[in-house]
């Protein structure tokens, strides 16, 4: 795999309902192994994306931000959902989890993983798709929800489920 291939993908969004839109229509596109790096700041949606992703995948559990857990396992939908927050961690932590147990699907059934702050994971991967939200200042109490939504996808997969993720957007749009 050529790990130098990669495509970006940018979205401006008005509110949180759109926001939960595309991570509905992603959870429909993911398959098993790929890794969703999420990254902005406090209150930027990461946790309210994720939460939307499992809904998509079928979870019925409640899915919460592990901040204090670090790592939530949901494995009652179509594909176990694996949600870490490495928000408390610096990188020489994070090397301690052995996080990369969970896309081996050697020790866990192989899933989704969703790591919130993944900035702070502190190893380079092959294949992934990147997830960056950040609110969009403004005046207007209309557009206080606006988002934009970075994807980056690097790996042939991710690319994949990219590029199939951003013609669903532009045929709902």
């Amino acid at each position: 795999m050529d790990i130098t291939k990669q495509k970006v993908f940018e979205i401006v969004v008005p509110n949180v309902a759109i926001t939960r839109s595309i991570a509905l229509t992603l959870a429909n596109l993911l398959e098993t192994g790929i890794i969703l790096l999420l990254e902005g700041n406090l209150g930027s949606g990461k946790t309210t994306f994720v939460q939307a992703l499992g809904e998509g995948l079928g979870i019925s559990t409640s899915i919460t931000s592990p901040t204090f857990t670090l790592i939530d396992e949901y494995t009652d939908g179509r594909i176990p959902l694996y949600h870490m927050d490495l928000y408390r961690l610096d990188p020489a932590q994070v090397k301690h989890l052995h996080l990369q147990e969970y896309w081996r699907g050697i020790d866990f059934p192989l899933g989704i993983v969703a790591i919130e702050w993944s900035e702070r994971l502190g190893m380079e991967l092959a294949d992934y798709l990147k997830i960056e939200l950040s609110l969009q200042k403004s005046d207007r109490e209309e557009d206080l929800d606006r988002r934009l939504i970075k994807f980056k996808a690097q790996g042939d997969r991710s690319i994949s489920i990219l590029t199939s993720l951003e013609r669903g957007i532009i045929l709902t749009s």
